[in-house]
């Protein structure tokens, strides 16, 4: 009975990074071993434990068969005659294939090592078909450790193009598709986990609404990258730098998806992709049950980043207070902020405005910090009103001081950017 630190861990540890997750495999023990050295069994397709004091997992030495469809399609084998390398052998990538025993010596059958000196991304074996997930786990691994400059293999690529022809990927569950998807939000450099899926094919089958912006062209003067994909992917590594939230980093995401819909003829122009874009953010989040914190804000980024560019010169005072309101930026202010670091991203992530100053935010944060200034209460008690009668008064105090500071809230906030 001999245990091994293994996968991630290992992986994590040889790269510098902390390890926050750690898991074991156990070699040459029974289920009954494990149960007599006071280990707690949870695994339901295959014997995994919790150490008794650290709650680990531990999971007994298996391999695998495929037997049917998806994730889950799979038999599994555990005795004590299966080997640590046989264990190793049926895991995804060969950075993920390695092992430490219990005196830190490595144990590395399948060239690990040397694909995590090269910053290469290689399955190990060509079982690594058999499992759907896997090709996410890639993408989203891509995403994870780009920042230490790691690429998926060529040949790893053709065969996450084999999995995308051979039809497993629909026997993925909505929510496998979201957990990824979510980690790689969260990742350092999330647009790498979209772009991998889209060199494979999987991006038309798991996200087909941003799929279709490739191609779809804009206007060069404001968009030089003009593709709005691609502009898509830049708003995505923007919203990256400026929040660490995935709600927002989803919102600069699918900010564009209307323009994948605008009548062809009125290319490059996108008049009403905003509003257009609704239905297909309320589709996307239903497929995947995105949760609703990540659906809200997306929802509310499509509909009004078009209004977040134009309040520097165009915008009128009682247009600006409505926005304000249906956006509920009196009432849930770190959401209101959340929405102006995706519209920023948005400007952002153009080619040669990458680190341009965007006034427009310091304008709204203002305007927002001034409506919340006037005392409702008070105003409710001079003018006797109550109900909506209310609401429209309030309203009005809003415009009317709205009016008086926002030429001179916009000259500062050009000031500023003139003085970068």
């Amino acid at each position: 009975m001999n245990t091994y630190l293994v996968g991630g861990a290992v992986r994590d540890q040889l790269l510098g990074k902390a390890v926050t997750e750690r898991d074991w495999v156990v070699v040459g023990a029974s289920v009954a071993d494990m149960v007599a050295a006071g280990f707690k069994p949870v695994g339901k397709d295959f014997p995994v434990f919790l150490h008794p004091e650290t709650h680990e997992e531990y999971a007994l030495a298996r391999t695998e068969r495929k037997s049917g469809h998806g994730y889950h399609g799979f038999t599994f084998y555990t005795d004590t005659s299966v080997s640590l390398a046989d264990d190793l052998l049926r895991r995804d990538l060969t950075i993920n294939a390695m092992a430490l025993d219990t005196t830190g010596q490595l144990i590395d059958p399948y060239g690990g090592q040397a694909d995590l000196h090269n910053r290469v991304l290689r399955h190990v074996s060509e079982a690594f078909r058999d499992d759907p997930l896997r090709l996410l786990r890639v993408a989203r691994l891509a995403a994870q450790l780009h920042e230490f400059g790691f690429q998926v293999a060529t040949d790893t690529l053709a065969l996450m193009h084999e999995l995308v022809l051979s039809g497993e990927l629909q026997y993925l569950t909505p929510e496998r598709v979201w957990a990824e998807t979510v980690k790689a939000l969260l990742s350092p450099a999330p647009e790498v986990f979209f772009t991998c899926l889209r060199e494979t094919g999987a991006l038309a089958i798991f996200y087909p609404e941003i799929d279709a912006l490739y191609g779809v062209p804009q206007p060069a003067h404001y968009h030089p990258e003009i593709d709005t994909g691609v502009h898509s992917m830049m708003v995505l590594q923007q919203a990256a730098r400026l929040s660490s939230k995935g709600e927002v980093r989803f919102a600069a995401l699918l900010h564009d998806l209307g323009k994948a819909i605008s009548p062809q003829a009125s290319w490059p122009r996108h008049h009403g992709h905003e509003h257009a874009g609704l239905a297909l953010v309320e589709k996307l989040c239903d497929r995947l049950r995105v949760p609703n914190s990540y659906r809200e804000l997306a929802i509310l980024v499509v509909n009004f980043h078009g209004l977040f560019r134009r309040v520097l010169d165009e915008l009128q005072p009682d247009t600006i207070v409505i926005t304000l309101q249906q956006l509920d930026a009196f009432r849930r202010p770190e959401r209101f902020d959340d929405f102006l670091l995706a519209c920023e991203a948005d400007l952002r992530g153009r080619i040669g405005f990458e680190t341009a100053a965007v006034p427009q935010t310091r304008i709204l944060r203002e305007l927002a910090a001034l409506c919340r200034t006037i005392d409702s209460s008070t105003l409710q008690q001079q003018s006797g009103l109550t109900g909506k009668a209310f609401g429209a008064a309030l309203e009005s105090e809003r415009i009317r001081q709205v009016s008086q500071q926002l030429e001179a809230i916009r000259m500062r906030a050009k000031s500023d950017v003139e003085h970068v």
